[in-house]
């Protein structure tokens, strides 16, 4: 019997995006999903529908739909199957808290099912700002749209070679964005409401970040490499830096953004990814629970900072103008910027400092690692004088993704003196191509049931646990945020920071 792959979705489904009209719809999901179908990564029947308020039907729907995938030039020849994709996608209009609307989703479901004569596998997808997740759950699980179409589990239908529980089988698959929740006791009451209803299995808890090629190819570079591995701890390290950077600033998502700050939207979900991709131990098997297994084992390392303390490492920031911004509060106090400095409460990197920091209205595009080894300048040169910085390897995330290393070499001419290089491989450059869009790749994944790239429960309680200390320290010790100007790199006071340490932002 054929088998589920996670290259090529082959079996028909029904995928609800709540917030279907909504900026990530429209600029993630929806090009994603028209990308996997012009590669034909989609099987032939398929089902889309839109749900969210405004007041629509099928045809303005896919006319909105059209307006995000036509963004930019359209490639000649792409128009045609854009009409087919479009075919597959209509609307249900409703408000998330109105039960009506439930019951009319559940009649257009159940036409597709009749359609193709067998229980589709139903995937709804929350792609709504994060104060809708409660009522939307509470909907799903009121109406049972959370157990799918009914049929059991031994029946003949379109996903019966995928098990997915016992007994009765659910057909269902839930997709949540983060932020998941807005700090440790939210997380974990979000958590509960979510497993009572869905089993784990059916839970798929995105950041988009573990599905970009770089973030995957970390375990490779350093587990099938031997020549990285022995070097990658405390004893060569010296150091550990990570940037998110934006140029652009909040881009008119005022209403989402204040009161939740680059904390919560970036440094809880995608700093924390990072760093684990960076402090996690070789798992036993390149699986889905053994990599879950390391990657919640290395952010539940990541040393807590203690409230009173967060004044000294952790920085907190906003652009000028940003109080000017539309819907957002006036003298808000939510920060654009964080910088901090954190350890890994592991053998491997004890007491081997990670500088963090992630902004808004930054100078350029820029989400990087670099590993930074201890700075052991030969006697062979001692007189002659060893370079500052010595050997870096940096693994960049975006804008174009790849890696780098440098290396000490001797300058040309007759007198001996040294400096670096850099050595670069980049994705577009050696494999003719950048890979998959990340969205595509979380999209096959969810498709394929393979949870390995997306969160666990225990990975976020931990991740929130560490957050939510230095939220506490923020409001306990009332430090208000430092101002900075667009286009630097935050406050002086995150240069400070690892000024202090006789280090500096490469």
């Amino acid at each position: 019997m054929k088998q589920f792959n996670n290259t090529t979705m082959s079996r028909p489904f029904i995928m609800v995006v709540f917030g279907g009209t909504g900026d990530l719809a429209r600029n993630k999901l929806f090009p994603a999903l028209f990308s996997l179908y012009k590669q034909k990564k989609l099987p032939e029947q398929f089902f889309i529908v839109g749900f969210a308020r405004r007041d629509l039907n099928d045809e303005k729907f896919r006319e909105v739909t059209q307006k995000a995938l036509d963004r930019g030039s359209t490639p000649r020849g792409v128009e045609p199957l854009m009409r087919l994709f479009l075919e597959h996608v209509s609307y249900q209009q409703g408000f998330f808290d109105n039960r009506v609307a439930y019951e009319q989703l559940i009649e257009r479901l159940n036409t597709f099912d009749k359609k193709l004569g067998a229980c589709i596998t139903r995937f709804f997808y929350l792609a709504t700002p994060p104060d809708h997740y409660e009522v939307i759950l509470d909907h799903l699980s009121q109406t049972k749209l959370s157990e799918g179409c009914g049929h059991p589990s031994t029946g003949t239908s379109a996903m019966s070679s995928v098990p997915n529980g016992s007994g009765q089988h659910k057909w269902t698959r839930l997709i949540i964005e983060k932020p998941f929740g807005k700090d440790l006791n939210t997380a974990r009451m979000l958590d509960k409401k979510i497993a009572q209803i869905f089993e784990e299995k059916q839970i798929f808890r995105v950041d988009h970040y573990l599905g970009k090629e770089t973030v995957q190819n970390i375990l490779t570079f350093r587990f099938a490499n031997g020549i990285f591995e022995p070097v990658w701890n405390k004893n060569y390290i010296d150091h550990v830096q990570i940037t998110w950077a934006e140029k652009k600033g909040i881009e008119g998502r005022g209403a989402f953004f204040d009161g939740v700050g680059i904390l919560r939207d970036v440094a809880q979900n995608h700093l924390m990814q990072l760093i684990a991709s960076v402090a996690m131990e070789q798992p036993k098997s390149f699986s889905k629970e053994a990599v879950r297994d390391v990657r919640a084992d290395a952010i539940r390392a990541i040393r807590c900072i203690d409230p009173e303390d967060v004044a000294k490492l952790v920085v907190r920031g906003q652009y000028n103008g940003y109080q000017a911004e539309k819907n957002v509060t006036k003298n808000s106090n939510t920060e654009t910027f964080t910088a901090m400095k954190l350890f890994i409460d592991t053998p491997r990197f004890e007491n081997v400092p990670f500088y963090v920091r992630a902004g808004k209205k930054m100078p350029k595009d820029e989400v990087l690692i670099s590993i930074v080894f201890i700075q052991t300048c030969h006697i062979l040169f001692k007189e002659y004088g060893c370079p500052e910085e010595g050997n870096v390897l940096t693994i960049r995330i975006q804008p174009d993704e790849g890696i780098g290393v440098r290396f000490i070499a001797k300058k040309p001419g007759a007198k001996l003196s040294l400096g670096t290089v850099d050595m670069k491989f980049s994705y577009q450059d050696e494999f003719d191509g950048k890979g998959a869009d990340a969205y595509e790749k979380v999209l096959l994944d969810i498709f394929a049931g393979d949870q390995m790239l997306f969160n666990r429960s225990d990975e976020l309680e931990s991740s929130w646990e560490f957050i939510t200390k230095i939220l506490e320290g923020w409001k306990s010790q009332k430090l208000e945020v430092r101002s900075y100007e667009p286009g630097t790199w935050g406050p002086k006071d995150a240069e400070e920071l690892i000024k202090k340490d006789g280090r500096k932002w490469l």
